[in-house]
């Protein structure tokens, strides 16, 4: 069974910087595709990182310069780093894996709300 599962969002003022951490079991980090997403009020889910098998990064224009998706291969565990955090960047931050077969595994989510 896949199972994911996010923490470290929180309140923020703008321009500080949170860590966001994903523990995942059931599949081995390294060998799938890994995001985060996120989805503000009102608004729909959009990718925001990711980090495929090679290593290789991707980012939604909106946050490039800013986040900086990582895993720790060892501990099993995707990051995302977010600096100079904006009010838009407030939304639920979700783990995605999409694994070998296509098939998708979501986190229950952890706020992110940033304030003026």
């Amino acid at each position: 069974q896949v199972q994911l599962v996010e923490s470290g969002g929180g309140l923020v003022q703008t321009g500080g910087s949170l860590r966001l951490s994903c523990a995942a079991s059931g599949r081995v980090i390294s060998l799938n595709t890994m995001d985060w997403y996120r989805q503000a009020p009102g608004k729909q889910r959009e990718l925001v990182a990711r980090i495929r098998r090679s290593g290789t990064t991707n980012y939604a224009d909106s946050v490039k310069g800013r986040f900086t998706i990582s895993r720790d291969n060892a501990a099993n565990m995707v990051y995302l780093q977010m600096n100079s955090l904006k009010l838009e960047d407030t939304g639920v931050y979700y783990c995605h894996l999409l694994d070998a077969w296509l098939l998708e595994y979501w986190g229950q989510g952890t706020q992110v709300t940033v304030s003026s």
